[in-house]
């Protein structure tokens, strides 16, 4: 039979995005009552593995004792098999072992199968290190090209273009060789004309870059869009997506993520850094055989990779195996711990060699403080967490609606009018004010930084009326008409991120949520902060300053205000707890100030889970229909698996095909009427006792590789699945034996069993599917869509809405 009967396309190898369907932003239509995609949609590509099984092979003639490609391989969109992957693993490493002792050359192979899995976190971290340090260089220019140009030289930034200068330390930002575009075209800086000219210039060079960002993700790469981590948890749990982690989108992410920052967009790189990482991870494993073709070992990269993509987005390693750990992955063993740490270790000294920021950080706002915390400081920390909480869920609800909206109306067939508009109301709004002008990671260092003797900042301008100081340590002062002006400013600008960053988040951009979210905590805390120090001033005789804070003493930091609240709303928006107190304690440098950061993640945390027991990765994986079964949240209502297995009394009985006496005819039939993604194999129609599971992709291309390699087979020819064929006339065809990829131990239960062990089963071994039993005899099955739906449906949520299979 020739192949295209069955499906258009074939079974090489591939990551191309073409053809990919967008699935954040736009409305996905895969609603099917079945489990597979139909038999002829498009497949991007698949690896291959040995066609051997897990059930080991037959004394008898097999055509599948020879590697086959594509049997054991997922289509699209679909979940994988966990155990049957981590089965076929174990037998591989079994054989490596074994053979490791007949020879030099199989004892060589044998350590660099062993050292492969190093060697591929060295190149993950050499590759995620380099492109995070061009992704801050690039970025870091443009942002500054929105204002002005180097004459030194075009492709210095403002920063590194009066380096050389001779200019005093005050005017350091205002040297000869560093020109505004009204400088440029006018030959003069000042006045009216001036302003409106560099204004114009700042909207039309964002309105430049966001143009150019959104055409590039809508016609090369349209998975290279959002953050990407709400479908990297999805793919760490087991779901296939073709392309989302190839080497188009790669690239494209890589370009348009320096192109959405530069824009002024509220949006951030941080998120779009691990899709990044977890790309180069995807696209290196193809060097190694046993992670190319073993899907749940290639998930234990990935799971390395999101590690070294945090680790060189915070310049935190310890953070980001933390995050990897409690956040994105599903799968997560010991080995892949150490090896998490060894990536995130070998990206974070890359990015450190490359120094991107001139001052020897792997992050733009680091900072050190000096001065220690006091106890009755925690209460303005906790309601910085109670205020981080409030907004985490006011954003994802907020967020959530408008993305909603997008996918449910003409608003998602505009995606590059939707950029545009949205980029000129941010800059337009953005321009007049310098603390929403500066790009958002210059914003937060700002915020976080603790006045000293040189600093020129707004921020700093207090009331200088001490004749002495203590090196850096300088006592609380009144606050200056500086001070005070960017107060009115960082408030406006607090209100503007709060607003503007709902409409940003899940456009057809490359869009991270870590900075927007640190941005809006970092200015309610330095206000908070400000408030507090203002206060001690004023008041020290108070009773609550009395004990601690004396006259001319060093009592308040403000910026250490604004680093908690900047924890507390990354921590409402993420419901991160563990990672995100040590990524803000390794961006400080400071052990002195874990107790302040967890008080204020922990209630942002708890205020947030008493709105909303969601976080914003776990919204958007429920509003895109992911089938993603949450590991965290516990299933505590009495139904049986009777009550959620197909079929249903209304239903037609279970497609099933029998051992020994369907001809291939029968089984082509079969595969064509039906969608499903694979048949229980019984011993008969009559007695329904099972015998195994086989799966509809490894049945077709068995048929179509027997036709044409095995002599005699015909449409008539029986399909036998036990060890002896059985008794035929001898006019009969040549029968066709597919034993070999029959599961002879697929996972059942009864009738009975309750579905808090059912869904314990499928989360904890990340099952595809579940048969059902009644005192041997098989009476239906339980997919892992049904137990999403019936999750929703219990939930009062529209179990329809998950859209994938």
């Amino acid at each position: 039979m020739d192949q295209k009967s069955y499906r258009r396309g074939s079974f090489q190898s591939s990551t191309s995005d073409e053809d990919m369907l967008e699935i954040a932003g736009a409305s996905l239509d895969f609603t099917m009552a079945d489990d597979d995609p139909p038999l002829d949609r498009e497949m991007g590509g698949f690896s291959s593995y040995n066609g051997g099984g897990m059930n080991g092979t037959s004394t008898m003639m097999d055509f599948l004792e020879e590697p086959l490609p594509g049997v054991g391989t997922y289509e699209d969109f679909n979940t994988i098999d966990w155990v049957r992957e981590k089965s076929r693993d174990r037998d591989r490493h079994r054989e490596i072992t074994s053979r490791s002792k007949e020879s030099t050359w199989a004892l060589i192979h044998s350590v660099s199968d062993a050292f492969s899995g190093w060697l591929l976190m060295l190149l993950i971290g050499l590759l995620a290190g380099s492109l995070a340090g061009l992704i801050d260089i690039s970025a870091h220019w443009m942002t500054d090209l929105k204002e002005g140009v180097c004459l030194a030289g075009f492709w210095f930034n403002h920063e590194h273009c009066c380096w050389k200068s001779n200019t005093t330390f005050t005017d350091r930002d205002k040297c000869p060789e560093w020109m505004s575009w009204s400088q440029l075209i006018l030959g003069h800086g000042e006045g009216a004309f001036a302003y409106i000219l560099n204004y114009f210039m700042y909207v039309v060079w964002a309105l430049l870059f966001s143009l150019l960002a959104v055409l590039l993700v809508k016609g090369f790469a349209p998975y290279a869009c959002g953050s990407g981590i709400p479908e990297i948890k999805t793919i760490l749990s087991g779901f296939i997506i073709r392309g989302y982690l190839g080497k188009w989108t790669l690239i494209i992410k890589t370009i348009t993520l320096v192109l959405a920052v530069s824009s002024g967009l509220s949006l951030g790189k941080e998120g779009p850094l691990v899709h990044v990482a977890c790309c180069c991870g995807n696209i290196l494993c193809h060097l190694f055989t046993k992670y190319r073709k073993n899907e749940a070992k290639r998930r234990e990269v990935l799971s390395a990779a999101a590690a070294a993509g945090v680790s060189v987005a915070f310049g935190a390693p310890i953070g980001g195996v933390l995050f990897s750990l409690e956040e994105v992955s599903y799968y997560f063993p010991l080995k892949t711990l150490w090896r998490s740490f060894f990536a995130a270790l070998v990206a974070a000294f890359t990015l450190r060699s490359i120094n991107p920021f001139g001052n020897s950080r792997l992050v733009l706002f680091y900072v050190e403080f000096h001065m220690p915390w006091h106890l009755l400081e925690l209460v303005p920390f906790i309601l910085l967490g109670i205020f981080g909480g409030l907004w985490g869920a006011f954003f994802i609800r907020s967020n959530i609606a408008w993305c909603r909206r997008r996918k449910t109306t003409k608003l998602g067939r505009y995606p590059v009018l939707e950029v545009l508009v949205v980029t000129a109301i941010t800059a337009i709004l953005a321009f007049p004010n310098e603390y929403t002008r500066m790009s958002t990671s210059e914003l937060i260092s700002e915020l976080f930084n603790d006045c000293g003797i040189l600093d020129s900042s707004q921020l700093c301008e207090y009331v200088n009326d001490f004749n002495s100081t203590k090196g850096d340590d300088l006592p609380d002062r009144a606050a200056g008409p500086g001070v005070y002006t960017a107060m009115w400013q960082l408030a406006l600008a607090l209100l503007m991120k709060v607003f503007i960053t709902i409409f940003t988040f899940g456009m057809k951009v490359p869009s991270g949520l870590f900075i927007p979210s640190m941005a809006v905590g970092a200015i309610a805390g330095r206000l908070l902060g400000v408030a507090m120090e203002q206060l001690a001033f004023y008041h020290h005789d108070w009773a609550i300053f009395s004990g601690w804070c004396s006259q001319g003493a060093d009592c308040i930091t403000p910026g250490l205000y604004a680093m908690v609240g900047a924890a507390a709303c990354l921590g409402g928006v993420t419901r991160m707890t563990v990672s995100l107190v040590v990524i803000m304690f390794e961006l400080t440098g400071g052990l002195e100030y874990i107790v302040p950061l967890m008080a204020a993640a922990m209630t942002s945390k708890w205020v947030a889970d008493a709105i909303g027991r969601e976080g914003i990765y776990d919204a958007h994986i429920r509003l895109n229909g992911y089938p993603f079964l949450e590991a965290k949240e516990e299933f505590s209502h009495k139904t049986l698996a009777m009550d959620v297995m197909r079929p249903r009394r209304s239903d037609p009985p279970l497609t099933v095909i029998t051992q020994d006496s369907m001809t291939v005819e029968d089984v082509e039939t079969i595969i064509n009427e039906t969608t499903y993604s694979g048949y229980p194999v019984v011993v008969s129609r009559e007695s329904q006792r099972l015998v195994g599971f086989v799966l509809r992709r490894d049945l077709i291309i068995s048929i179509e590789n027997a036709r044409k390699k095995q002599d005699g087979i015909v449409s008539t020819s029986i399909i036998y699945f036990t060890d002896h064929s059985p008794p035929l006339p001898p006019s009969s065809p040549s029968m066709l034996k597919l034993r070999s990829i029959l599961d002879l131990s697929p996972f059942t239960v009864t009738d009975q069993t309750p579905m808090e062990i059912v869904v314990d089963i499928f989360r904890k071994l990340g099952l595809r599917q579940c048969l059902v039993t009644h005192n041997g005899k098989l009476l239906g099955i339980i997919t892992k869509k049904d137990v999403l739906k019936h999750i929703a449906q219990l939930a009062n949520q529209d179990p329809d809405s998950i859209l994938f299979n």
